[in-house]
């Protein structure tokens, strides 16, 4: 008899613990989810760069994460020795409470350090230069010239030596070098295309420059990663990379569009608001250097009751 009340415990019991078990459940359904969605952003960065640049600096990330193995390792390692070494129980090894100073021990912290640092100089350091976005891509022939326009929340690329323009969407030849202009209409933004190239800013009043490539046909991501407003978030397009035959393609039926690119076209791209992607068909002459000019020497508060118009 002494065993009933026990029994009739159980259930009680067993209902008490369905709500955790429920709840760890989903708890380990959440984290599968997210180490599934990790697994498909790392297909959008530079881990699956798809230009010569973002491959380079690929390269290099995975050696710097190798060689700081040296710094991460040990200290893994001894944290936990060393708190087991000195627990209160330990009472078999001496016991030096003014001990102040030991030349191993400084070795072993700096010397290390000092030696990781000066190779990782000498690593990078040349790395940096082959990888300034201001280094033209050479051996690839003649890059495609592109001007980038940052507004609030879009972006506008123009292809000078082709008198067209896109809104939201930047086309390129694959295995051709692409030289960027860029400059805003608005607040200083910051391009990122982590596939080909890496981050730069665009200010306004001002000219930034990033070379890349694009080494196969694809669709690639690209973003304003500058908070600039409430909708800086959904900035974003797609980079299409493609044959040159497709590119030419492209370029024929955005000629044969007739959507000028006019002032009351750049007025309405000017109101605040995102954009889907657009392709115009002409361009007035020398709008970048126009709207370089017409912004800069001046402050530029973020004052959205102005509506923006091509200079």
């Amino acid at each position: 008899m002494a065993a009933t009340p026990a029994h009739r415990s159980a259930p009680p019991l067993r209902r008490r613990m369905a709500p955790l078990a429920a709840r760890a459940r989903t708890l380990a359904a959440i984290v599968a989810l997210s180490l599934l969605g990790g697994c498909a952003a790392l297909d959008h960065g530079i881990l699956n760069a798809q230009g010569p640049v973002a491959a380079h600096e690929r390269h290099f990330f995975i050696i710097v994460c190798g060689i700081l193995l040296f710094v991460w390792v040990p200290i893994v390692v001894l944290a936990p020795v060393i708190a087991w070494h000195y627990r209160l129980s330990n009472t078999h090894h001496a016991y030096r409470p003014k001990w102040a100073f030991s030349w191993p021990l400084e070795g072993f912290i700096w010397i290390p350090p000092i030696g990781i640092v000066v190779l990782l100089a000498f690593l990078l350091w040349p790395a940096t230069q082959k990888d300034d976005p201001y280094t033209r891509q050479a051996g690839r022939g003649t890059p495609v010239r592109v001007q980038a326009i940052a507004l609030d929340w879009k972006w506008v690329f123009i292809y000078p030596d082709e008198g067209v323009a896109t809104v939201n969407q930047l086309a390129v030849p694959a295995g051709r070098p692409v030289h960027l202009s860029l400059t805003s209409g608005t607040v200083m933004q910051s391009l990122l295309l982590p596939q080909l190239a890496g981050q730069v800013y665009a200010m306004a009043g001002m000219r930034t420059r990033m070379n890349f490539a694009a080494d196969r046909p694809g669709t690639y991501h690209g973003e304003n990663t500058q908070f600039s407003g409430k909708d800086f978030a959904r900035q974003q397009f797609p980079v299409v990379s493609m044959t040159p035959a497709a590119y030419a393609g492209w370029l024929a039926r955005a000629h044969l569009a007739y959507r000028p690119l006019d002032q009351a076209a750049w007025a309405a791209l000017s109101r605040l608001g995102t954009s889907a992607p657009q392709t115009y068909s002409t361009v007035p002459p020398r709008l970048f250097d126009r709207i370089v000019a017409a912004t800069g020497g001046a402050a530029h508060p973020h004052d959205h009751s102005v509506t923006r118009k091509a200079p």
